[in-house]
């Protein structure tokens, strides 16, 4: 437990000093010394810059807070070698540290950590991971591992030099795999990613706050919080000012919560991409998503401990001035979580499954917390606005509800993520299109008053807005109802990339590639047929759970000018970067990447991602590439073009080139 709080103190400390530049203050190193022909010395050397400080593995005490320990670990599952006692380190005197005001033993400059080791079997080499944090006089950096390489055959080569590859990998044999030798890019101009517009994402978070300021938690907090403000204020300035400042500090508060994910990203690139393909996490969704859904309905509250906001209002009430508001907008963010919180569950699992990862969420916590803040801004500038409010009553509870049976239906998106990139097979397309049917009716009847749910009070007559709201939903049902079919009706390009793709369907499909296309889903063989036909490649990196390479299918690649060119002159090789299935024991291997470290490449996913990586210096979906042959583009890379003239154009550019060679 105290490994996990003291990593968490570090992200902490990190927080205060995010900025555009990425710290790596320690170059590692590795070499072996050779006692004997069974017995071996791990060398692992870390190069420290000036001013940082690495932890010692061990902690002079147990119950102080300190930074985390340096650990080693060692990859021995076929157990060809043992430890022979633990990671040795040289002896350091203890030092007072100013971050943890305690004695903590700490590394400068240069450390070499050695482990001996007796080989029970002809091994090449052994894999070695070490996790630490690094500190400098001011903050600790968040924690990470690198993996570790220690060549037994060659003694003194570094980790830079080394490259495992398995038993069955050799170097040529990777490079062949995962470096095309991509030609041409001097004949075009690199397109930047087009991903979801900035402006796009900050108006779904609004809109996301909009509706909870229309919640129970919020709606009744805003005469209550500005009359507050203008009445125990010295004179209605002074109010009007307060009221802008907790406006303000509503909104820097949703900034801050999405701050976490940015130090991951800045770890990594690629992990919330692996977060929003990942099976356990999308599962995890989905049951958090239920939860949301129930709460909504009213059979139990999402609240945080009650001890918090008591502590907080406390704070407020006795310090005052500007900390005083800024405790009271604190607390009101952790009382009104049990309605705030399942819009921002939504909000995170919207971000994590787009391309945009913490940017994206971040301009969408912006929109959030802005639209939560300026009613109690604005309500305080004109206090005469609020005699138009609507009075709180059952309505609000309606809200509720309605958003319950929302949560409900993207609850099953995760779950169809899941489904997809592990190829279950038990959310197919029709079932997935069915139950949100079954979800849309029974949302009918809860607003036409046959179905009610515990704080429902007495339904004296149906409102206009609960009629309104009824028939647009039994029209969404009626336009649901075709994709159940597999006629040309069924292709619902209104909802693209959230139902699973037509191909994955119940129904006897002759093609388990979009719109029935013939497209090859493993490189070599999908070259081996561009070379046999005499046909140019659409290289295609895709994802199962990616929603807008659904959007490109659905409705840019159904256009009768865009399926022609694609059917009749090109060669698609579809590869899924989030496949999950295991690629066979021979084919498993490590690969050293050029920014340092080493990627484990075990799933099928891993294997294209990889490649798209390495020869496109991109790893966002859907992202397409036009070659000949010999590996020379034909046209730009392009991305995301909802445009399908653009996508048309661009394509019989690239078959004119080809055909000009």
């Amino acid at each position: 437990m105290k490994k996990y709080f003291l990593i968490l103190f570090v992200l902490f400390t990190s927080f205060t000093s995010i900025n555009a530049q990425i710290f790596d203050p320690i170059e590692w190193s590795t070499s072996v010394e050779k006692i004997s022909d069974s017995e071996y010395v791990l060398v692992t050397k870390a190069v420290i810059d000036q001013g940082w400080h690495l932890p010692s593995q061990e902690l002079l005490a147990d119950d102080v807070l300190g930074p985390i320990p340096t650990e080693f670990s060692y990859q021995n599952d076929d157990l060809h070698f043992e430890l022979l006692g633990t990671t040795e380190e040289p002896y350091v005197e203890p030092h007072f540290d100013e971050i943890f005001q305690t004695d903590l033993k700490s590394f400068d400059d240069e450390v070499v950590f050695k482990q001996r080791v007796k080989v029970n079997a002809d091994i090449a080499y052994i894999t070695g991971y070490v996790f630490y944090s690094v500190c400098d006089d001011e903050k600790c950096l968040p924690p990470e591992e690198k993996t570790l390489i220690f060549d037994l055959k060659n003694q003194g080569t570094t980790i830079q030099d080394i490259v495992s590859t398995g038993e069955s990998k050799n170097q040529e044999e990777l490079s062949q795999a995962f470096d095309l030798n991509i030609t041409g890019w001097d004949n075009f101009e690199t397109e930047k990613v087009e991903e979801k517009s900035s402006f796009t994402i900050f108006l779904l978070g609004f809109l996301g706050g909009l509706i909870a300021l229309l919640t129970p938690c919020v709606f009744p907090m805003i005469p209550l919080t500005v009359s507050f403000f203008t009445k125990s204020s010295a004179n209605s300035q002074k109010g009007m000012a307060n009221s802008i400042l907790y406006g303000f500090f509503i909104f820097i508060i949703y900034v801050l919560l999405s701050l976490p994910f940015h130090v991951l990203d800045s770890l990594d690139p690629e992990i919330l991409n692996n977060v929003s393909t990942n099976v356990t996490l999308n599962v995890i969704f989905f049951i958090i998503f239920l939860v949301f859904a129930f709460s909504f309905f009213g059979y139990f509250e999402l609240t945080l401990p009650a001890s918090w906001s008591n502590a907080l209002d406390s704070k407020a009430n006795r310090i005052g001035g500007w900390i005083g508001v800024f405790f009271m907008a604190l607390t009101l963010a952790i009382v009104s979580f049990s309605c705030t919180g399942p819009i921002l569950g939504t909000l995170l699992g919207s971000s994590l499954t787009a391309d945009g990862g913490a940017t994206q969420l971040t301009l969408g916590m912006s929109g959030f917390g802005l639209a939560l803040a300026l009613p109690f801004t604005l309500f305080a500038m004109f206090p005469k606005w609020l005699n138009s409010l609507p009075k709180s009553g059952g309505w609000l509870n309606t809200v509720k509800v309605v958003l319950g049976f929302i949560e409900l239906a993207l609850a099953l998106k995760f779950l169809s993520n899941a489904d997809l990139v592990e190829h279950w097979g038990f959310l197919k397309r029709e079932l997935f299109i069915g139950l949100w049917i079954l979800i849309g009716i029974a949302m009918v009847l809860y607003l036409f008053g046959k179905i009610k749910f515990p704080h429902d009070g007495p339904l004296q007559k149906l409102s206009k807005g609960r009629v309104t709201l009824g028939i647009l939903t039994l029209a969404f049902v009626v336009y649901l109802i075709p994709g159940l079919t597999n006629t040309a009706n069924a292709n619902l390009k209104l909802l693209s990339g959230f139902p699973p793709p037509l191909f994955y369907s119940y129904y006897d499909k002759s093609s388990e590639c979009p719109l029935g296309l013939n497209c090859y889903k493993d490189l070599e063989e999908g070259i081996a047929a561009a070379k046999q036909e005499n046909k140019p490649i659409m290289l295609d990196f895709t994802g199962w759970a990616c929603v807008n390479c659904r959007k490109m299918e659905e409705q840019v690649w159904s256009k009768s000018n865009v399926y022609d060119i694609l059917s009749q002159d090109y060669i698609i090789i579809s590869l899924y970067v989030d496949d999950r299935r295991e690629l066979p024991a021979e084919e498993q291997f490590q690969y050293l990447k050029p920014s340092g470290g080493v990627k484990k490449i075990k799933t099928i996913g891993d294997k294209w991602a990889t490649l798209q990586t390495i020869n496109f210096q991109n790893n966002s979906q859907p992202f397409y590439v036009l070659l000949n042959h010999d590996f020379e583009l034909l046209n730009h890379t392009i991305a995301y073009t909802p445009n399908s003239d653009e996508y048309f154009t661009w394509l019989k550019a690239g078959l004119e080139n080809f055909k000009v060679e």
